[in-house]
C-alpha cells in the first residue's frame, strides 16, 4: 500500500485539518455506525444560512444496505466502479423555495446552493477530524438522482458524496490510481481581488 502522500502547504496560518482535508476515491469498505454518521450530520446541522432557513437536505444510505444500490445507481459508472467501496453514499440537496419571516407564500430561494454548500463544507470537516474521508462528486445523472431520493420539482440537487475510511491506492485502476493524493490549490492572487475583479 502507497503511504507516501503529498504534503500540504498553506501561503498564511490556518487550522491543520483544513489542510489534512482531502477527497481520495480508495475507499476500504468498512461499516460507518449510525453514531458517527449523526455526528457528521450534527456538524452540517451548524452551518449559517439566510434567515436560518437551513434549506439542506441529507438523503444517504449504508453499503449494503437495498437503499444503497438505489442511490448508487444514479451515478455515472466511472464514480460507481470506485464509490462501491465507500462506507456511506448521501446526495446533498437543497430547497429551491424559500419562506421568508412572516410570509405564508415561499418564494425562489436564492441562497440555497449556498448554503447548502456550507453545511457540506462542515460535514466534510468534522469527517475529517474523525479520521474519516469525503469525496463529493458532480458526476451522476440528475434526473436518475432525482428519482431515488424523491427531491421532486421542489429540491436540487448539489452533489453525491462518498464517506468512509480511506483504502488502499493499488486497488484503483489507473489513471485514478495516479490522482489518490491531495491537490493544490491555486495561489490567493488568482481567486482574490480588493475592490473588484480584474
Amino acid at each position: 500500500m502507497t503511504t507516501d502522500v503529498p504534503q500540504r502547504t498553506a501561503d498564511h496560518p490556518i487550522d491543520p485539518d483544513i489542510l489534512a482535508r482531502w477527497s481520495p476515491r480508495a475507499f476500504d469498505g468498512s461499516t460507518l455506525d449510525d453514531a458517527t454518521l449523526a455526528t457528521l450530520f450534527e456538524a452540517a446541522r451548524w452551518a449559517p444560512s439566510a434567515f436560518n432557513a437551513q434549506p439542506w437536505r441529507f438523503v444517504y444510505a449504508h453499503r449494503g444496505t437495498p437503499e444503497w444500490e438505489s442511490l448508487l445507481s444514479a451515478l455515472v459508472p466511472r464514480n460507481a466502479a470506485w464509490v462501491q467501496h465507500a462506507s456511506v453514499l448521501l446526495f446533498v440537496l437543497s430547497d429551491t423555495l424559500f419562506l421568508a419571516p412572516g410570509q405564508t407564500e415561499p418564494v425562489p430561494a436564492t441562497t440555497n446552493s449556498f448554503d447548502a454548500g456550507a453545511a457540506w463544507a462542515l460535514l466534510a470537516l468534522q469527517a475529517q477530524k474523525l479520521g474519516l474521508h469525503t469525496h463529493a462528486m458532480a458526476g451522476f445523472d440528475r434526473a436518475r438522482a432525482t428519482e431515488v431520493t424523491g427531491a421532486g420539482d421542489r429540491f436540487r440537487i448539489e452533489a453525491a458524496v462518498a464517506i468512509g475510511r480511506k483504502g488502499d491506492p493499488d486497488t484503483l485502476p489507473e489513471p485514478l490510481r495516479a490522482r489518490e493524493f491531495p491537490s493544490p490549490r491555486r495561489p490567493l492572487a488568482e481567486t482574490v481581488h480588493r475592490g473588484r475583479l480584474p
